[in-house]
């Protein structure tokens, strides 16, 4: 009985219809094209063959949804991290307070900090500071020569501005010789010394550009507005301070290129744009505090930036060589007003470009902060980068930011992830964090960061200030 059997069943097998998937090709093309392929015919299969459906030529399906994992813990102020492209598979935590750690390939948070430079910076308020020891950048080649750059908040330089806050330093370092896992402190070569009239806006994502050139973001030096001591006039505003629009005077309100491989201490490459006859260096400007920015892995490597607003208008931008991004004649694409800064509209037709005919550029995403009269989406714009991990295939291309706090009085940071647009702004929505009750992030959003892979990094701290040890890293996963 068993042949006749298996006959029976094989014959019946056969009668199965054959399921067949239709398979498409899409092209990526140049924005404002729509060129496409007619669907090619469905493939012959074997009926014999069980078939299952080929998922390879399926376009991801995207959600603001995502997990986070714990990576260390037990930090003060985590506000920055790093990753050398050495092989290693290690990421270097900035710690405000004058600390640098590793985290190894396999998670680890080792006990010794890499680089330990407390006892150089200002004194910070515990309650609240933006100063400390505020970026880290490895030099491209740093596999070979062990380079690497920090910026951080030193006391007043000798012979600096009198009744200036503190000097902001960029130092270059080295790796010890005998031991990966811990920098030489006695290899300090002081690079550049800007200082600072105002204790807060000081931005310090130092990084390293796809050209290989160190670019730098400088606050506008502080106070509130672009007013005060260390602000001179310009020319939007009788009576209003200008470290945004003026390149002359300062560095400040702007961001530096610099070739770190040649000259002494520096040079300036040959194609930086030629914004200011008294500081080459200066690469874009009309800035208020460029708190966090970062080239995006793929595409085009364009530059992203977070810049905190004041009282209304939260921004980031898209920042090109030569360009002026507007403040303090705008904040957001909004005129603003020093005179009432607290008051949407108070201005209602503010210039469009500088008086030397350079466009003032409009960022590409925007929100209301908090203390707009409306009401906000958050407060202190938390700049991000582009995803170019593998853990969520439907993000590769959006940019990832936060704010810092997204709710008063009990605060807590958020997240927000946005999708590129041809015109205009950018369309952007809150990221639900799944696997964290209420979905949110529960802490302060310090900053956000990328390793060699594209994984990115959320860091946060329960504490206003620089105190404690509530700092934690989070990496991004799928839910």
């Amino acid at each position: 009985m068993l042949p006749i059997l298996v006959l029976v069943l094989t014959l019946i097998s056969a009668c199965q219809p054959v399921p067949t998937q239709e398979v498409t090709e899409t092209i990526i093309s140049e924005p404002g094209t729509e060129d496409t392929l007619e669907p090619t015919e469905p493939p012959v299969e074997d009926p014999s063959q069980t078939s299952l459906p080929d998922t390879r030529t399926q376009t991801p399906v995207f959600e603001p949804w995502i997990t986070l994992e714990p990576i260390a813990s037990g930090l003060t102020a985590p506000v920055a991290l790093a990753a050398p492209d050495d092989g290693s598979g290690r990421i270097f935590i900035v710690d405000q307070v004058g600390l640098i750690y590793i985290v190894d390939s396999e998670d680890n948070l080792l006990e010794t900090p890499f680089l330990v430079i407390r006892n150089q910076l200002v004194n910070l308020n515990s309650n609240y500071d933006e100063r400390g020891l505020l970026g880290m950048a490895f030099h491209p080649d740093y596999v070979n020569n062990g380079r690497f750059f920090v910026y951080y908040s030193a006391p007043l330089r000798a012979g600096g501005q009198a009744g200036y806050n503190h000097t902001s330093v960029l130092s270059e370092f080295l790796v010890s010789e005998a031991n990966s896992n811990l920098a030489d402190p006695d290899t300090e070569k002081i690079i550049l010394q800007i200082d600072q009239p105002q204790g807060n806006h000081n931005a310090g994502a130092i990084t390293f550009g796809p050209d290989g050139y160190l670019y730098i973001p400088l606050g506008d030096g502080g106070s509130g507005s672009d007013v005060g001591p260390g602000h001179p006039e310009d020319w939007y505003e009788v009576n209003a301070g200008g470290n945004g629009q003026d390149v002359e005077d300062n560095m400040h309100g702007s961001i530096l290129r610099i070739d770190i491989d040649n000259g002494d201490p520096y040079a300036v490459p040959e194609d930086n744009p030629k914004i200011s006859k008294n500081f080459p260096e200066i690469w874009a400007y009309g800035f208020r505090n460029p708190y966090r920015m970062a080239f995006d892995m793929g595409g085009d490597h364009e530059l992203f930036l977070g810049d905190a607003g004041q009282e209304l208008w939260e921004e980031v931008s898209i920042v090109t060589a030569g360009g002026n991004y507007g403040w303090n004649v705008k904040e957001g694409t909004h005129c603003f007003s020093t005179a009432n800064p607290g008051t949407p509209d108070a201005i209602t037709d503010c210039p469009t470009e500088d008086p030397l005919g350079n466009p003032l550029i409009d960022p590409i995403i925007e929100f209301p902060n908090l203390k707009h009269p409306d009401g906000g989406l958050g407060s202190t714009i938390i700049g991000g980068v582009v995803y170019r991990g593998s853990a969520l295939p439907a993000w590769d291309g959006r940019y990832i930011f936060g704010q810092w706090s997204i709710s008063s009085p009990i605060r807590q940071g958020g997240l927000s992830v946005s999708t590129r647009s041809d015109q205009g702004l950018w369309d952007f929505e809150e990221v639900q964090i799944v696997n964290n009750e209420n979905d949110d992030l529960a802490a302060f959003l310090l900053a956000l960061g990328q390793d060699q892979q594209g994984k990115v990094y959320v860091l946060t701290s329960s504490n206003v200030g620089p105190s404690g040890n509530s700092g934690m890293v989070y990496r991004i996963n799928a839910p």
